[in-house]
Parts: structure tokens; sequence; C-alpha cells
């Protein structure tokens, strides 16, 4: 395979793993298992994937101040959004919150148009509009009442310029470091976070810590975790322009997907509506840079 297709794989990887993992995730905070500690449970996850990743680098790490310092910044603008999402989601439903971070590919396509110059054709344009327009759509619930606390946009809009920036640091930290070594930064900045998840909880609270708490999050968070790694991959070989309104709209379609097929939700007319929305553009987008590949191919003289 070409390696500049790699991207693609990566990418249909990251939206089967999250999608898979948005369907599940909520089991142990039903089960009396709080957000807080599932995002430490999450972090302890990052561990095994980040040694994987230091053995497919053969442990070579690196730690010049440039990397450091870009691996350090996307670790945090990830875990720490994924924090300031938790706090958001106690003053307004899911369906609100990431509506709104939907939008965080917003922020990471004009960093890369602008900075790294990354251009598209036109259908890679129409493929990255409707999996924006998807991405708020599958979220989108006009069924369910909504909050009158303003709290709750601030913070979400917080995280989707965090989602937003980290997306093009992603593509912008692959030229000048290893896609093991961003991933081993993002590990350890979830777990250096750990502790303050652990002081937002509430455990006054009754907290399930027997199969279906904490070891039942043991086995789900892992998805979440191969996932960032495989993303950290997809924005190595793709544009930024296009894995991350692709990721962003193919895993909520998934877990919408995996939800009904469950029978455990009922998607909208809107939400329908988004999950094609996501498979077109998906189609869109992956047509785009195939074409772009073959066309930087060295043509071959005839024998």
């Amino acid at each position: 395979m070409q390696q500049k297709s790699l991207w693609l794989v990566y990418a249909i990887l990251v939206t089967v793993f999250w999608g898979v993992w948005g369907a599940v995730v909520d089991v142990p905070r039903d089960n009396h298992f709080p957000e807080t500690l599932n995002y430490v449970v999450w972090s302890l996850t990052m561990v095994p994937p980040a040694i994987v990743a230091l053995w497919i680098a053969k442990w070579k790490l690196d730690y010049d101040f440039r990397s450091v310092l870009l691996g350090l910044v996307v670790g945090f603008l990830g875990a720490g959004g994924q924090l300031i999402v938790l706090k958001a989601l106690s003053l307004a439903p899911a369906y609100l919150v990431f509506s709104v971070v939907a939008l965080s590919p917003v922020v990471t396509i004009l960093l890369a148009l602008a900075i790294s110059r990354e251009r598209a054709a036109w259908f890679g344009w129409v493929g990255i509009v409707l999996a924006l327009v998807a991405g708020v759509m599958l979220y989108y619930n006009p069924e369910k009442k909504a909050n009158s606390e303003s709290l709750w946009v601030i913070l979400a809009l917080i995280v989707l310029v965090a989602w937003g920036i980290q997306g093009f640091i992603f593509s912008y930290a692959n030229r000048t470091m290893r896609a093991e070594s961003i991933f081993f930064y993002m590990a350890l900045t979830g777990v250096l976070l750990a502790p303050v998840a652990i002081a937002m909880t509430d455990f006054s609270q009754t907290i399930n810590w027997g199969l279906k708490g904490p070891y039942l999050a043991a086995i789900i968070q892992p998805l979440n975790s191969v996932g960032a790694l495989l993303i950290v991959y997809a924005f190595r070989y793709g544009k930024a322009i296009i894995v991350a309104p692709m990721t962003n709209a193919g895993a909520p379609a998934i877990t919408i997907a995996i939800s009904l097929a469950l029978a455990s939700s009922n998607p909208t007319a809107i939400q329908i509506a988004g999950m094609v929305a996501a498979v077109v553009a998906a189609l869109l987008m992956a047509i785009e840079e195939e074409q772009e590949a073959e066309a930087e191919e060295p043509a071959t003289e005839a024998p």
C-alpha cells in the first residue's frame, strides 16, 4: 500500500474504534461509576498503547525542547478538553455540548489553510463542508429541552478551540517528530491530569466499584486509547483539513448506528440525515486524497 494512502486506513480505524466506544462508554456511568473516574481509567489505558508506540519506534523518544513542547501541548489540549467536557456535561445534556464541540474541525481547517497552506479540490471541499454539517446534525436533538444556563456554552466553546488547535498540532508536529513520541506525551499528560479528575469526583454519591464499574470501564476505554494512537498516524499521512472533519463526523455516525441496532435509542430524522451526510462526505474526501496521491506519483518511463 502506498504510504500516502495509509491515512485513509488509519482514519477508518479511528472512526470505527471511536464509534464503538461512543456507543458503550456511558454504560459504566449508568452503573453508577462517575465519568470523572472513567477519565482516570482512560488515562491508565493510554499507558499500554504508549509502550507499544515506543516499541514501534525502537524505544527512540524525541526529547528536544520543541518536541516536548509540542507533545505536551497536544496532550494537555486533549486531556484538559476532556475534563472541561465533563464539567459542561454536568450543566447541559450531551446533545447540546457536543453539537458545539463538533465544530472543532473548523479551527483545525483554518489553521491548516493559514499556516500549512493545505488545499483541496472542489469535491474535497464539498466533503469537508458536509462533514462539518453532519457533525452538528448527528448530535442535534430538538425533542430535548435546552438548558437555560450559559456557562456550558462557554465551556463547550473552550473545548471546541482546544480540540481544533490540537488537530492542527497533530499534523504540524508530525513534520518534525515521531508520531510515537507525540502519543507518548499525550499519554503522559492524560495521567498527569488524573488527580484533577479525582478531585472533581463527588465521593458522597453511590459508586460502583464492582465488575460493572471500573473493570467494565477498563474494557471499554482502550477503544478510545487505541483510537487516539491511530489518529496520530492518520494526521501523519493525511491532510489536517481532511482527517479532522472525516473522523469527527464518522465516529458519531457509527455510534448512532450501533445504538439503533441495539435499540437503545431512536435517531431523529436530522440525525439520520447527518449519518447520510457523513458517509457521502467520507467518500468525497477519500476520493480527493487518493486522486492527489496518484497525481503526485512520478510518471514511469515506457520501456
